[in-house]
């Protein structure tokens, strides 16, 4: 099952703007070593699902992760081969919108090697540059 909000104040949402540095989440306030991003994007449920199983299997049943983005952002599509207008097309996926300097993974319960193999892995399965920080590395 994906990730996707259980209930939302609205059904459909505007693009919204990316830019900025990120406002929150930006320290290690759970495990000990973490995935930093250095761009911005949106992350699809899809891809911050792909990473959890890649964490979760590098560490084989040890250690802790905890997800520090939620994708809360509804991006609607349109039918294949449809004209245009006739209104905004239906949600098709959810999205998290990260920006830079932004704590996409936390990782807790192993050892510095470990955590950098698990989250250099999971990294290679998203849009973005990411960077591996320690709890006392702070940016």
């Amino acid at each position: 099952m994906a990730l996707a909000p259980k209930k939302s104040k609205f059904r459909k949402q505007q693009k919204g703007s990316m830019q900025g540095l990120s406002k929150a989440g930006n320290f290690i306030e759970f495990g000990d070593y973490g995935m930093q991003a250095l761009d911005r994007c949106w992350l699809t449920a899809q891809q911050i699902e792909a990473c959890r199983v890649t964490i979760s299997r590098t560490f084989s049943r040890k250690g802790q992760v905890w997800i520090r983005v939620f994708p809360d952002k509804p991006v609607s599509k349109k039918p294949a081969e449809t004209r245009m207008g006739t209104g905004k097309g239906a949600v098709d996926h959810y999205v998290a919108t990260v920006r830079p300097g932004r704590i996409i993974f936390e990782v807790g319960g192993v050892t510095r090697e470990e955590a950098q193999l698990a989250l250099r892995l999971a990294a290679a399965k998203l849009p973005l540059k990411t960077k591996f920080v320690g709890r006392l590395e702070r940016v």
